[in-house]
């Protein structure tokens, strides 16, 4: 039998199927378009805080605010009114001699936190107010007695009645503060021209320094360890100087390098000359090329001032001698040197340390560790050299104070996506929403309110916007997050590097005001607790203090319940935009005491 041929198969043709695949294709592309024109319409364009723009939905999917059960805090027993978590003296025991390193941070592990409130002393009262209170302030807000005995005669400070009065002595200074600073301004030149604009005493006693150069237009960090002088830092802070706990022994001071115009030791007795030099390296690397150090104390002035040393001349000449030789081998030149006060400067450029060889001691550091690293980091024995990569650090480079305020500095760019519009877009959104501040808090720019502090800043541009006001500002800078403190410094404003999830290196009670911006948001992988951060911000303001709180307004209420527990009054409040994503929350702390 003979096949018969097939009937043939019906295969599509090829031009048909593509044109239905273009009129899908057009037809999808449509849809998106349309859906997403409706999508992108109900959309606000904001900047991150990095300064690049960002997109910020205003009809995102509802999700409901956290809450949290009330809670109610105790009182600490009344040994724990000036409790220092990380510097506590209690536990001093645990850590070892080597260079006074039982002095720094060393945090309680997280079970044995506090989850209490930290009392006033008995008879503790509003602190007075500035610029009085540089001057004096109540004795019972720090009541110690060592200090005023040991320090009278040096006329740190006396006692009279309810109040400690400051004549503004020092154990260098028998003159005054003021002419002691006078005879420094002719020895350098940029104090008063604004060259220098931010400094850092060392060993700072109760900050007459720091606070005589105030008047002046320089911005000092007056840093002390908690030691048997009881409370340098927190009589520093009580008359409304910047101050923090500190130590030079082991590890870096919490600043980024290249930073500081100037530092200053007045009989700090830091051993400079011992370890290698170790500590004066630390110096080296946070004092920005061209910046000063100012040394006065034994060695200087050691042919007139030798017998009331209790040594010898030859002993301290020899000391001397190996203090210049350590300073010339670093790159650190004598500037300028009169009576007891003498004058390095640190070397404006890398000529210097470009002569350095393999030889030298000590030597160039290498790349192994970023030098503005600077949380829980040993010193190291080299010489960390400024970056190649940055051409106007150095002092005679960096503008004049306060143009350098206002003007985008060359580490900008050490930020993720930062440039000069985001910096300038930062410094402008900053004076909008501190004018809105001030609406919402009458307090912020009076007297009322001296000493404050930027919990997470990134710019600084919180402090910039208040320059005008009588504050001051600690701007801090995340530890973990984005390296931003060098263009604080560059400003000419303060600050420090830290981790909230630990205590701060400061007493109790020592500030006015704390301004925190999007903090649990961040924070938001619960690495740090809220709870515990708002117990620490607790024992650091002063009774009827203030708290700024801006944040995504799903902590909004967990963060008013907390509060709430603490006996703050809070109010929540529209920003100036009136995002309802995010909100404020402004918050008072009560005056109490203790029912012990």
């Amino acid at each position: 039998m003979k096949n018969k041929d097939p009937k043939p198969r019906a295969y599509p043709d090829k031009s048909s199927g593509m044109v239905l695949m273009t009129l899908m294709f057009i037809v999808l592309c449509g849809s998106s378009f349309y859906l997403g024109g409706i999508f992108c319409s109900e959309k606000v364009i904001f900047f991150k805080k990095d300064g690049t723009p960002g997109i910020q939905s205003r009809k995102e999917t509802a999700v409901a605010p956290l809450q949290i059960k009330s809670v109610s805090f105790p009182e600490c027993s009344s040994d724990y009114q000036d409790y220092t978590p990380c510097t506590d003296p209690k536990r001093w025991r645990k850590y070892g001699n080597y260079r006074l390193s039982f002095m720094e941070r060393h945090c309680p592990p997280m079970t044995e936190r506090k989850e209490c409130l930290v009392p006033p002393p008995d008879g503790y009262k509003p602190p007075i107010r500035w610029p009085k209170s540089r001057d004096e302030c109540w004795y019972r807000n720090v009541p110690y007695d060592w200090i005023n005995n040991q320090k009278s005669n040096q006329h740190w400070l006396r006692k009279e009645g309810e109040k400690f009065y400051f004549p503004g002595g020092g154990t260098m200074f028998p003159k005054g503060v003021g002419a002691y600073v006078d005879l420094m301004e002719k020895l350098i030149p940029g104090m008063k021209d604004g060259t220098v604009r931010t400094a850092i005493d060392t060993g700072c006693g109760v900050a007459s320094w720091g606070g005589d150069l105030l008047d002046r237009g320089i911005l000092t960090v007056s840093l002390a360890p908690r030691d048997n002088h009881e409370a340098q830092v927190q009589f520093a802070l009580e008359r409304g100087v910047p101050a923090i706990l500190g130590i030079i022994s082991t590890q870096r001071l919490p600043f980024p390098s290249n930073s500081f115009d100037m530092a200053h030791c007045s009989r700090c007795l830091i051993p400079w000359t011992e370890f290698g030099g170790i500590y004066l390296l630390e110096i080296h690397r946070i004092l920005r090329p061209g910046g000063f150090w100012v040394l006065s104390g034994p060695p200087i002035n050691y042919e007139n001032r030798w017998r009331g040393w209790n040594t010898t001349v030859q002993e301290q000449k020899a000391d001397f001698d190996k203090l210049k030789k350590l300073l010339m081998s670093m790159c650190f030149k004598l500037y300028n040197k009169k009576d007891d006060i003498a004058v390095w400067q640190k070397s404006p450029d890398n000529s210097c340390y470009n002569q350095l060889t393999a030889a030298s001691y000590p030597p160039k550091c290498d790349d192994s560790m970023d030098p503005d690293s600077a949380w829980y980091v040993p010193l190291r024995p080299c010489i960390a050299t400024p970056s190649q990569n940055f051409m106007k650090l150095g002092l005679q480079s960096t503008p004049k104070w306060p143009n350098r305020l206002h003007i985008a500095p060359e580490r900008v760019s050490m930020v993720p996506n930062g440039n000069s519009g985001g910096f300038k877009h930062d410094d402008s959104k900053w004076k909008v929403r501190v004018k809105h501040y001030k609406t919402l808090l009458p307090a912020l720019g009076s007297d009322k309110i001296r000493n404050v502090m930027d919990m997470n800043t990134l710019y600084g541009g919180f402090a910039a916007a208040l320059i005008n006001s009588p504050v001051w500002v600690m701007n801090v800078v995340s530890s973990y997050g984005v390296n931003s403190l060098g263009v604080v410094y560059d400003r000419g404003l303060i600050g420090t590097y830290h981790d909230w999830c630990q205590a701060f290196s400061t007493y109790p009670r020592t500030y006015d005001l704390l301004h925190l911006d999007g903090f649990f948001t961040a924070e938001s992988h619960s690495r740090c607790e809220m709870k515990y951060v708002l117990l620490e911000m607790d024992r650091i303001l002063r009774p009827n203090g203030y708290a700024i709180i801006r944040e995504n307004n799903y902590f909004i209420d967990a963060i008013a319940t907390i509060a709430r527990g603490m006996r703050w009054n809070c109010q929540k409040h529209d920003t100036e935009y009136n995002v309802e994503k995010e909100k404020l929350l402004i918050c008072q702390k009560k005056l109490w005491y203790s029912q012990q």
